[in-house]
């Protein structure tokens, strides 16, 4: 954005037009911009500028007049500041106030977090966390410890260049930290809206936005997730994952032997006498074995495992969610795209707010816990603003943002990360709220599969304690003595 402010002061143009102008810029960069902007007028020339954008505050500084686009596709010019435009027009108060009224959006409830009974506990964190990148001298953060559950509503603040995005980043897993350790829930699903959220669709601009989740997911993951850092292998790690291991295996006759084995890959998960395990599939072998988590860290497979954590995940996340153009476009609607654009209009046509809806609507389409939006306020208009202000205040899960815009942040985030100097200093962390607030279980009623077909799901039963198994198991034994026919209840469990 300072490239292109730069190269239309070298224009030394009669009339200079912007197109949000303050995106992506910090405040002390946007206070600068306010001062040049408010200073052309008082220059010889008399410099006319014509820009768009909003940020209400921005525009209160500099504007001296307001061009309105009227309900009836009219343009009216009318005198004054942003505040004096209102005055007169007082229905255009939402240009200072954030409230979803005329545009709503409505996030997934995320769903069930193994282990996580509480909304307080951290189920991604950083410890004493420090990266610099490839060839540099010094490091963008250090001494970085912070943590995230389902009830943060987290605002990361600092200058441009601190170190926010590189920050989200290494937590993310777009980046792998230098020094420190990261750590998330085995079955936390994470969405990511990049800074340059375009990014994220700059290769499907042919596709419309329905088309574009329909190939995002189609695998039952998501495809973006394959691109990060934590995804790629090194030449040190495949080396290491072709080597042979030798485990205890038992022949025909029962003897327990050493056999030298190489692990083709890991085919599932499972939860065995309150450790996680891992089905091992080998090379060359029909057989299979389960092998628990920290055996396969110490044998170099711990990216493998991650692979296989997201992919479980990802799984879990679309249980009930039919992958269907049907569904794909009902999902884009309550994300504010309207169906007219969602599935019939290619993404290359879309305007910058409509594109940064698809992209948050894209990343949240498995169900995710943690939504992580780096600068999402850019391009978004004031309604837009505003509904997304309300999705995250109703969002069942946790919430990370990356902003400039204090408006926004104040309005959603009492907790605050200011990052500086190369550290973080965190505000109002009271990592103890939403303690006592329970997560409340529904069981779901019906399942959907890929072609729209529900199926009902029976409820689950109460579990029977020891002593009425037993009893259980009598009249069970009673009913098949006297001939008796046994019912499905009755040959449930045994």
């Amino acid at each position: 954005m300072k490239l292109a402010l730069a190269r239309a002061q070298m224009k030394d143009a009669d009339i200079l037009m912007m197109d949000g102008p303050t995106n992506h810029m910090d405040v002390v960069n946007v206070a600068w911009l306010v001062g040049y902007v408010s200073n052309l007028k008082n220059t010889p020339k008399n410099v006319t500028v014509l820009q768009v954008s909003d940020d209400t505050a921005y525009l209160d500084k500099t504007c001296t007049n307001i061009i309105h686009f009227e309900s009836n596709r009219k343009l009216k010019i009318y005198k004054g500041n942003l505040s004096a435009f209102v005055a007169v027009r007082p229905e255009c108060k939402s240009y200072f106030e954030l409230k979803a009224e005329k545009v709503v959006f409505k996030f997934p409830e995320p769903g069930f977090l193994e282990g996580v009974k509480d909304k307080s506990k951290a189920i991604i964190k950083m410890n004493d966390v420090a990266f610099k990148y490839p060839g540099a001298t010094k490091f963008q953060i250090s001494g970085i410890t912070v943590q995230v559950s389902l009830a943060s509503r987290v605002a990361c603040i600092g200058e441009n260049g601190a170190g926010k995005s590189t920050l989200i980043k290494v937590l993310t897993g777009e980046l792998e930290a230098t020094e420190g350790t990261t750590w998330k829930h085995p079955n936390l699903r994470l969405a990511y809206v990049a800074q340059h959220a375009f990014h994220h669709i700059e290769k499907h601009l042919d596709k419309t936005a329905v088309q574009y989740i329909l190939w995002r997911y189609q695998t039952g993951e998501d495809r973006e997730a394959l691109d990060k850092v934590t995804r790629q292998y090194t030449e040190e790690e495949l080396k290491k994952m072709q080597e042979a291991f030798v485990v205890d295996e038992v022949d025909a006759s029962g003897k327990t032997i050493k056999v030298k084995k190489v692990v083709d890959r890991l085919a599932g998960r499972r939860k065995f006498k309150g450790a996680i395990e891992y089905e091992v599939v080998w090379q060359g072998r029909q057989e299979t074995d389960w092998m628990k988590r920290e055996t396969l860290i110490k044998m170099g497979f711990e990216k493998k495992l991650m692979e296989c954590d997201e992919r479980e995940a990802a799984a879990a996340g679309l249980v009930n969610r039919p992958l269907t153009t049907a569904g794909v476009r009902k999902h884009l609607e309550d994300i504010g795209l309207e169906a007219e654009y969602g599935e019939h209009t290619q993404m290359r046509a879309l305007s910058g707010g409509q594109k940064v809806k698809v992209v948050i609507a894209a990343c949240m389409w498995n169900n995710p816990h943690i939504l992580v939006l780096d600068e999402p306020t850019n391009y978004l208009d004031r309604d837009s603003l505003g509904g997304l202000a309300g999705a995250i205040k109703e969002f069942g899960g946790g919430v990370l943002v990356i902003s400039h815009n204090c408006e926004f942040c104040e309005n959603v985030c009492p907790e605050k990360w200011v990052i500086a100097n190369n550290l973080a200093t965190i505000t109002g962390n009271d990592w103890s709220q939403g303690r006592g607030e329970k997560i409340e279980i529904v069981q779901p009623t019906e399942q959907v599969d890929a072609f729209g077909n529900v199926t009902k799901i029976k409820a689950p039963k109460k579990k029977l304690s020891r002593q009425e198994q037993k009893q259980k198991e009598r009249r069970r034994k009673a009913k098949i003595a006297a001939g008796e026919p046994l019912s499905s209840d009755d040959e449930e469990d045994f």
